[in-house]
């Protein structure tokens, strides 16, 4: 373990709420070792906007870390050029070209198949039934993987999140990931000859147009829906959430004065779905007065950093007119989110305006009060909402 002062967290209350916690490791000890997560924490935003790009120390090459022993070691842990040879394999996927001539109409037609079932309700729980649903539909056409339902793909995900995560070992936690795994590379299995035959632009064929390691072009499927469905699906949630209760912001968005893209943006900085990144230490060393071992386990707080006071004024509040371009919700360095264009097309072109659009009158159900939960990610488990029917 590195030898920073050391913060001792109640997990239960962390998981609840971390933000009191991160306001008081900013001031009193901006790089922490908390014993109940096993890692030293970094929670300034300069000392993580550094740090991330500090990969001879900072490694995301993490071979015994649980994604890779979980998932298999994707892009996101590996540094350098084997890092930059899958990221440039990928980005026919991605690019904000494809994003805007080829997934945005899909993703709009699936917005609107799902919103044409729920409208005429005048009532739902809009986690499940509107962002679960159209987060997945989206990845699937992502990733390639149109043979899998779409709840099957939100449990894929979510059971390697959960997996990932599991830092206290619950075995019963490591077997449901195995499980979904399992279950992705039997969609995989099924996909791959009928792709061979009639390539596209998702991220399965032009892995293997690429001609990447079978292991590695699995390991970045399962790593595109480990993230690639919670983080949309909490984000399409939380936003909602945020404007129905921040009317005079709502206001605003529907007025025209504010964009549903600074909505995304802010959201994203506000309550980050990626709470962290975790790092291994690669070598002995002393940064700023902290020494690590070769090793060691370090976490770059993103949550912490975009509510940090130096950088954000009022950083608690939700407010999507201000200056967001400090925000690291998708990263800071080598391994800034490739799929940040991909989010920002399905959440502020499409899921938000439509959802507002289609469902009249859009509001909170009476006597509920959701609110998110988690710190290494973060999102609303229900948002039982009410509309009118016209």
């Amino acid at each position: 373990m590195s030898d920073a002062p050391v913060y001792n967290i109640d997990i239960t209350a962390f998981t609840s709420d971390p933000y009191p916690d991160f306001a008081k490791m900013r001031a009193r000890s901006p790089v922490c070792f908390v014993p109940q997560l096993g890692a030293t924490l970094l929670t300034k935003h300069a000392d993580i906007f550094t740090q991330e790009k500090n990969v001879q120390v900072f490694s995301s090459h993490q071979p015994d870390g649980l994604m890779s022993r979980l998932m298999g070691e994707n892009m996101m842990r590996k540094d350098g050029d084997a890092h930059m040879i899958e990221r440039k394999a990928i980005f026919p996927t991605v690019s904000p070209k494809t994003v805007r001539d080829v997934w945005k109409a899909q993703f709009k037609a699936a917005a609107d198949h799902i919103l044409d079932d729920i409208a005429v309700k005048g009532s739902a729980d809009l986690v499940p039934e509107y962002a679960l649903r159209f987060s997945a539909e989206c990845l699937k056409i992502i990733t390639g993987l149109t043979n899998m339902d779409f709840r099957e793909m939100d449990r894929t995900s979510q059971g390697m999140m959960d997996g990932i995560a599991n830092y206290s070992g619950d075995k019963q936690v490591t077997a449901r990931c195995h499980d979904c795994t399992a279950s992705i590379d039997r969609h995989i299995d099924a996909m791959m000859p009928v792709l061979r035959d009639s390539p596209n632009l998702s991220l399965l064929s032009v892995q293997m147009a690429a001609g990447l390691p079978e292991q590695a072009v699995r390991a970045n499927v399962r790593l595109a829906i480990s993230g690639g469905q919670n983080e949309p699906r909490d984000v399409i949630s939380g936003a909602i959430w945020a404007l129905l209760t921040h009317p005079a912001q709502r206001n605003r968005v529907e007025s025209g004065e504010l964009t549903w893209l600074q909505v995304f943006e802010e959201y994203t900085r506000w309550m980050s779905p990626i709470g962290m990144s975790p790092r291994r230490i690669a070598k002995d060393c002393t940064i700023n007065g902290v020494t690590y071992n070769a090793e060691d386990r370090a976490f770059l707080m993103f949550s912490s950093a975009n509510r940090d006071e130096d950088i954000f004024t009022d950083a608690d509040v939700f407010d999507p007119s201000r200056d967001t371009s400090h925000s690291i919700a998708f990263g800071a360095g080598p391994h800034f989110c490739a799929g940040a264009w991909v989010s920002r097309s399905m959440i502020a072109d499409v899921a938000l305006p439509l959802a507002f659009a289609r469902l009249k009158n859009l509001r909170l159900a009476p006597k509920v009060s959701p609110s998110p939960v988690g710190w290494a990610f973060r999102g609303l488990t229900t948002l039982p909402c009410e509309w009118d029917i016209t």
